[in-house]
């Protein structure tokens, strides 16, 4: 039986969420920077992920794949044999598959529910998805990607950062919207109608995971498209401070992690006893 914040998910990805006008998702329209100056970090950031995947193996775990609706997703499994795709919404698998064909396996329903086989995957993904699990299950969620992921490899995860250094700017948010008197599409955590649930523990909470998993935390991205858009313009001096911001991101990790918005996380599976080869 699905909670709260999973059904406030599966109603929003099974009405109007993968719904696709101009060939561009609700998702994407409500949550993306797709501005022309943003287009080359964001897909820079979004190749990020590529670093911490095998060059080659046998099967990819995709958890809430969504579509896969951007292109620099697809290079995650091309040299897998198979990339399972598991999501809430049937919409968004039927568009995976268009996309991938018989090179995906795809899981419609809950991820809780679904039956996987320990130390299977050579490598697992699952990008903005934690954090709008009910926060009293989000360690269970990590803890079975962990299990069905093979010991040494990489689960790889995008989360989000309570505590940045980026309040000011939800402020001058508040009140843009307030005086346009157009309000945030942004996912929140409350319980509004049409807002997801969304809820995210402090950086130091993946430390709980060391006892079966190496823990490498990275910066993914620095800025929600809310706030990148408030502060880069849509203009060539925009497009040269991303180039900037991304080369800062590389040269100071630490900074980046612990004070913006979204970190990578890597977990490296033990190898024990048990499961030594």
């Amino acid at each position: 039986m699905r909670d709260h914040a999973e059904q406030k998910v599966s109603t929003f990805y099974n009405s109007i969420g993968w719904e696709i006008t101009d060939d561009i998702t609700e998702d994407a329209r409500r949550f993306e920077d797709l501005r022309e100056s943003a287009k080359e970090y964001v897909s820079k950031c979004r190749l990020r992920v590529l670093q911490y995947i095998p060059r080659q193996g046998e099967y990819l775990l995709d958890m809430a794949s969504g579509p896969i609706q951007y292109k620099e997703y697809l290079e995650y499994s091309k040299n897998f044999k198979k990339r399972y795709c598991i999501d809430l919404s049937k919409k968004a698998l039927e568009q995976a598959k268009k996309k991938i064909g018989d090179h995906g396996v795809y899981l419609p329903g809950s991820f809780f529910d679904i039956p996987l086989d320990n130390d299977f995957f050579d490598c697992t993904v699952s990008l903005h998805t934690i954090y709008h699990i009910n926060k009293e299950k989000q360690e269970e969620a990590v803890r079975k990607l962990i299990a069905v992921t093979k010991p040494g490899k990489n689960i790889i995860i995008v989360y989000s950062n309570p505590h940045t250094l980026l309040l000011p700017l939800a402020a001058i948010r508040f009140l843009k919207n307030k005086l346009l008197n157009s309000p945030s599409n942004k996912a929140t955590s409350g319980d509004s109608e049409t807002g997801l649930y969304y809820f995210t523990f402090p950086i130091v909470w993946w430390n709980r995971f060391r006892d079966v998993a190496d823990v490498q935390i990275k910066p993914w991205r620095s800025f929600n498209s809310d706030d990148q858009k408030l502060l880069f313009p849509d203009i060539n001096i925009g497009k040269k401070m991303f180039v900037v911001l991304f080369q800062l991101e590389e040269r100071f990790p630490t900074f980046f992690v612990n004070f913006f918005q979204y970190p990578m996380i890597i977990l490296t599976k033990k190898l024990t006893p048990h499961n030594r080869e």
